[in-house]
């Protein structure tokens, strides 16, 4: 089965700064798929020039089978984009059903569909019963998971999250990871979390410095290096910690 993702010797360079260099992997239908580095490891880089957001300097990406430079309508078509940080404060005033219901036809939601694809992701998320709740007043788990049903309102391909759980306690994290995991979409994950890469990613690519250092499953990583935990695996590779910032 076609790639959903493609990315081949995926360069970006800022000035003298070489923030992405020569970066290769494939997301697979239905596959979680990791990008797990510290900050400054070119995670968003990498993210937002397959998002369409960001030109890559050199090399070449395809998403949903469609070049990224030549094809970026149809590639922003195809995909959900959850970045880190929440929605401007404006949105705040708002329920969270209304905000939903602004990012559906921001993604050109049939206007006859709309209201019930909002109940369907608000309660794929678990936050039917809060939907008329102002979002000032949801928790910062309760607001993650907000974006994260906003992300799925056109039913995308794929789902871009970029440290989707940055900043959240640790019951707040686990509980989005449960509905990440159900998803049922290809994922593409950004974290520096190393329990949220182990928990969620199928396959993960570690980065230092805008670098490929391995790629594989979780579970071969840490059997290869006869590793108990992706800490070990990346303190081994990358020569220094992955220090997290956990609530």
């Amino acid at each position: 089965m076609k790639a959903i993702v493609e990315a081949e010797r995926l360069s970006r360079a800022f000035g003298r700064r070489t923030a992405v260099d020569q970066l290769t992997f494939h997301v697979a239908p239905g596959e979680i798929f990791g990008l797990l580095g510290p900050n400054g490891a070119g995670k968003t880089t990498t993210i937002r020039m397959l998002a369409t957001l960001l030109p890559a300097t050199s090399g070449a990406a395809r998403v949903c089978g469609f070049d990224v430079a030549s094809r970026p309508a149809e590639v922003r078509r195809r995909i959900g984009y959850v970045q880190q940080a929440v929605s401007p404060m404006g949105f705040y005033l708002l329920t969270g059903r209304e905000k939903a219901e602004i990012e559906a036809n921001l993604y050109h939601v049939p206007r006859r569909r709309v209201r019930d694809r909002v109940a369907e992701v608000l309660d794929l998320v678990g936050l039917s019963d809060s939907a008329d709740r102002l979002v000032q007043e949801y928790s910062g788990g309760m607001q993650k998971r907000l974006e994260l049903a906003c992300g799925l309102l056109h039913r995308p391909d794929l789902l871009i999250l970029d440290e989707p759980t940055l900043g959240l306690d640790v019951q707040s994290r686990h509980h989005l990871w449960d509905h990440i995991r159900g998803l049922g979409v290809a994922v593409l994950l950004a974290t520096n979390y190393l329990d949220e890469a182990d928990r969620l990613c199928d396959r993960l690519t570690i980065l230092d410095h805008g670098s490929e250092v391995v790629t594989g499953t979780p579970a071969a990583l840490k059997a290869d290096l006869g590793a108990a935990s992706l800490d070990e695996v990346f303190l081994s590779y990358t020569g220094h910690a992955l220090r997290e910032e956990v609530a």
